[in-house]
C-alpha cells in the first residue's frame, strides 16, 4: 500500500506568507493605474473643455452683427428705370449719412464718415429696390451693416482707451458713432447674412451658406458613389470571392489605401479628373470623385467588419431551406449587416466633410463669391473656407473663422449622433 508523502506545514504557510505579503503592492499599482487612466481622461476632457471654450468665446460674436439706421431717400435722379441694376446705390448711402452730419466739411472727413458705413451696403438697397420698384422717389429707414472696424469696436474688440495713433478709428468717428449710438441709431442684430451669404472679401458681408452648399453637393457625389461601390466590394470579397493570392492581394492594398494620408488622393484627382479628363474645375463633382476615393477603402473595411458579425448560422439556415447564394445575401445577410454598413458609411462622410487638403489640390481654394445650384459651378466647401478666413489679415475674420469652425463641429456632430442612432434603432443582438 502507497503512502502519499507528507506534507510540509511550513512550505504551504511560507507560500501563503509571500502571497499575502504581495497582495498590497499589487493593489498599489491597480490603484495607481487606475489613478493614471482617471488622470488622463480627465486632461484630455480639460484640453477639449478649453479648445471649445475658446472657439466659442472668439465666433459667438460672429452671429451678430452690428447696424446703423439710415433714412435713405431713393433718388429718382439717381435711380434710372431703365439701369436699376447699375446703379449708384452707395450715393444714396453716402447722401444720408450726410444729412444726419451737416456740419461735417472737407473731403478727408465726409471719407471718414462714410467708412462707417460697410462698403457693401448699396447691395442691400439695389435688393430692395429691385424686389419694389415702387420705393423709388420715397424715403425709407434701412438698418445697413456697419463697417468691420465700427462692428469690432462696439464688440469690445478694438479698445479705445489708447492714444489715436493705435487705434482704428479716430476720435472724429468714435464721436459720431456714440452720437449715432444716442441717437438709437445703432443696433446689434442677427447677423443672417453669416448663414445666407457667400463669401466676401468685406467681413461684415462674408457668409458661409456656400461653402456649406458646396459641402453638400460634395459629399452627395460622394456618398451616391462610394456607399454602393463599398458595399458592393465588401460582399464580393466577403460572401462570395475564393482565398487566393489575388483577393488577399486586393484585401492588402484595400487596408493600405485607408491608411494613405489625404493628399495624396488630391494628386490623383489632380492629376486624372482635371488633366486628363479635363473635369471642370473647383466643382463639387471633382471633388465628390476625388473624396469617393478617399472613403471607399474605409466604408469596405466597415461593410465586412458588419458582414462577418452576422451568426453563421443565419447563412446556413437560408442555405439549408433551399435560398440560393445571392437570396441568402440580400434578403438575410444584408439587412442584418446594413446598421453596422451604415454607422461606417456615416463616419466615412464626416471624415470627407472634414477634409481640406484634397480638395486644395483640385482648386477648391478659389475665392467663391456666388453661392453654386449645381455639381459643375464653382464651389468651396467648409473647411476650405475656414482655412481662407484663418490666412486673412482683418479681426473680424478671426470671430467668422471660429463661428465656420462652431458650424463644422455642429455637423460633424449631427452625423456621429446619426451614424449612433442608426446603429441602436437597426441593431440586432443574438
Amino acid at each position: 500500500m502507497n503512502r502519499e508523502p507528507p506534507v510540509n506545514p511550513k512550505a504551504a504557510v511560507r507560500t501563503i506568507d509571500i502571497v499575502r505579503s504581495g497582495l498590497p503592492r499589487r493593489y498599489r499599482a491597480e490603484q495607481r493605474f487606475r489613478f493614471y487612466g482617471l488622470s488622463a481622461i480627465l486632461l484630455s476632457i480639460l484640453f477639449l473643455a478649453l479648445l471649445f471654450a475658446s472657439i466659442v468665446g472668439k465666433g459667438y460674436s460672429a452671429f451678430w452683427q452690428t447696424t446703423i439706421k439710415l433714412d435713405i431717400f431713393f433718388d429718382p435722379a439717381v435711380l434710372q428705370k431703365e439701369a436699376l441694376v447699375n446703379a449708384d446705390y452707395s450715393a444714396l448711402i453716402k447722401a444720408a449719412i450726410q444729412n444726419l452730419f451737416s456740419e461735417v466739411d472737407g473731403r478727408q472727413d465726409r471719407r471718414l464718415l462714410n467708412s462707417l458705413v460697410s462698403a457693401g451696403a448699396g447691395y442691400q438697397l439695389r435688393g430692395m429696390v429691385l424686389q419694389n420698384p415702387e420705393i423709388v422717389g420715397r424715403t425709407v429707414s434701412v438698418w445697413v451693416p456697419a463697417d468691420d472696424e465700427v462692428d469690432m469696436t462696439l464688440k469690445g474688440h478694438f479698445r479705445r482707451d489708447v492714444p489715436e495713433a493705435e487705434r482704428r478709428m479716430s476720435d472724429k468717428q468714435l464721436a459720431w458713432l456714440d452720437r449715432l449710438t444716442a441717437e438709437g441709431r445703432v443696433e446689434r442684430k442677427f447677423n443672417t447674412t453669416f448663414l445666407s451669404a457667400g463669401d466676401s472679401r468685406e467681413p461684415e458681408l462674408a457668409g458661409i451658406w456656400g461653402a456649406v452648399s458646396g459641402s453638400f453637393f460634395t459629399l452627395m457625389i460622394s456618398l451616391v458613389l462610394s456607399f454602393p461601390i463599398g458595399v458592393a466590394a465588401a460582399v464580393y470579397l466577403e460572401e462570395f470571392a475564393g482565398k487566393n493570392r489575388w483577393t488577399d492581394l486586393i484585401e492588402v492594398n484595400i487596408n493600405n489605401l485607408a491608411a494613405v494620408p489625404s493628399i495624396v488622393f488630391g494628386l490623383l484627382g489632380l492629376a486624372v479628373f482635371l488633366n486628363f479628363f479635363g473635369l471642370p474645375r473647383s466643382a463639387p463633382l471633382v471633388g465628390g470623385l476625388v473624396l469617393t476615393l478617399m472613403t471607399l477603402p474605409t466604408i469596405i473595411i466597415a461593410s465586412r467588419s458588419a458582414l462577418q458579425a452576422v451568426p453563421p448560422s443565419i447563412r446556413e439556415a437560408a442555405l439549408g431551406v433551399g435560398a440560393s447564394r445571392m437570396q441568402m445575401v440580400v434578403h438575410h445577410v444584408l439587412p442584418l449587416a446594413l446598421p453596422g454598413m451604415l454607422t461606417g458609411t456615416i463616419i466615412g462622410m464626416a471624415r470627407a466633410l472634414g477634409e481640406s487638403a484634397p480638395l486644395l489640390m483640385i482648386g477648391m481654394v478659389a475665392f467663391i463669391a456666388d453661392i453654386p445650384h449645381g455639381v459643375t459651378d464653382p464651389a468651396t466647401v467648409l473647411p476650405v473656407q475656414i482655412y481662407l478666413w484663418a490666412d486673412s489679415p482683418e479681426r473680424a475674420f478671426v470671430e467668422k473663422t471660429s463661428a465656420a469652425i462652431m458650424v463644422l463641429l455642429a455637423f460633424l456632430v449631427v452625423m456621429n449622433a446619426g451614424a449612433i442612432i442608426l446603429r441602436k434603432r437597426f441593431e440586432r443582438r443574438w
